[in-house]
């Protein structure tokens, strides 16, 4: 999210794209897009790789993977002047069903405890009933804040580092204290971006009924 309020569009259809912008399916194609894709088939396949075999090496690799293509796809996009509306759908969703996949999974794996994972699925559960909201009162979902792109960006970090603590060699044993900071961190801005993704929709849904009073 911006610092600036979400964008009003109409509600009975979707906001339309810039004149002579690409259509949906031809912005699938370009470079940005289709590592976005990957990163989005990726996430079945380490779901599976930590709770089916228990391939924890396999999937450090594929995480480590989504983490360098989605510092790629964000490069590409500028450099290529393939900035599209498509790409702005489909970054932001990978990145939390990775978050919410690698959750789960840690989860049922034991290697982070219940009181870590609650907060962090219920802001993403407020964020969820924001966006309906802001949605039926006409607004469009407000861009993602420098504040989230670092909660991101650190907890990406901090989830290679949980998956190497596992066991008891001397790698989880210097892996354990970065991997703790690092999801310490990325907690707390992760849930201090949803606090103002709340801040912003009520402040938006106020000002929409002030408006329609006057």
């Amino acid at each position: 999210m911006s610092e600036s309020s979400p964008e009003r569009v109409t509600t009975d259809s979707r906001p339309a794209g810039p004149p002579g912008e690409p259509s949906l399916l031809a912005q699938a194609f370009n470079a940005p897009n289709i590592l976005s894709l990957l990163r989005l088939a990726g996430v079945p396949v380490f779901l599976w790789l930590l709770l089916g075999p228990r391939e924890d090496g396999w999937a450090l690799a594929l995480l480590v993977f989504s983490a360098l293509t989605d510092w790629l796809d964000g490069k590409l996009a500028r450099w290529l002047n393939q900035t599209s509306r498509l790409g702005q759908l489909l970054d932001p969703a990978a990145d939390r069903l990775y978050i919410a996949a690698i959750l789960v999974a840690f989860l049922v794996r034991d290697i982070i405890p219940w009181w870590v994972f609650a907060p962090l699925v219920v802001r993403e559960l407020v964020v969820g009933v924001c966006i309906l909201a802001l949605r039926r009162n006409g607004f469009a979902p407000p861009e993602v804040t420098y504040v989230g792109k670092a909660a991101t960006f650190v907890l990406m970090y901090a989830f290679p580092f949980l998956l190497l603590t596992q066991g008891g060699s001397t790698v989880a044993a210097v892996a354990r204290p970065i991997a703790y900071a690092f999801l310490s961190w990325g907690c707390v801005l992760y849930l201090w971006s949803g606090a103002l993704y709340v801040i912003q929709t009520v402040s938006a849904i106020r000002g929409a009924a002030r408006s329609r009073g006057m």
